[in-house]
């Protein structure tokens, strides 16, 4: 494994453990759920901005329907937030919650 995707791995470890355990359960529903948070914090760590319509067409072997309903059961649940650009308002930003960034 790179050590750019080891160190990834271990910083979202840090991060599980310092979250409540309902993340824990929500990320391991289905493959697509964990691949989204890994797209999420790896986005997060590398400070790049991250928009939905890219996340539901990043997710892999999920349709843009479910991709949809999978974020929004995340951000109601509160592991994410959809943050509108400044420059249009159309495009949400996901990012994760302050829960989940290093302190």
């Amino acid at each position: 494994m790179p050590d750019k995707k080891k160190s990834l791995l271990d910083f979202w470890e840090d991060q599980v453990k310092k979250s409540h355990t309902s993340s824990n359960y929500f990320f391991r529903k289905s493959p697509s759920h964990y691949h989204m948070m890994l797209l999420v914090m790896s986005a997060y760590k590398l400070n790049e901005k991250l928009s939905v319509e890219e996340l539901k067409t990043k997710l892999f072997k999920t349709s843009r329907p479910k991709s949809a309903l999978i974020i929004n059961e995340a951000c109601e649940k509160g592991f994410f937030l959809l943050e509108k650009t400044s420059t249009d308002q159309r495009i949400k930003n996901i990012n994760p919650v302050n829960l989940y960034k290093r302190v």
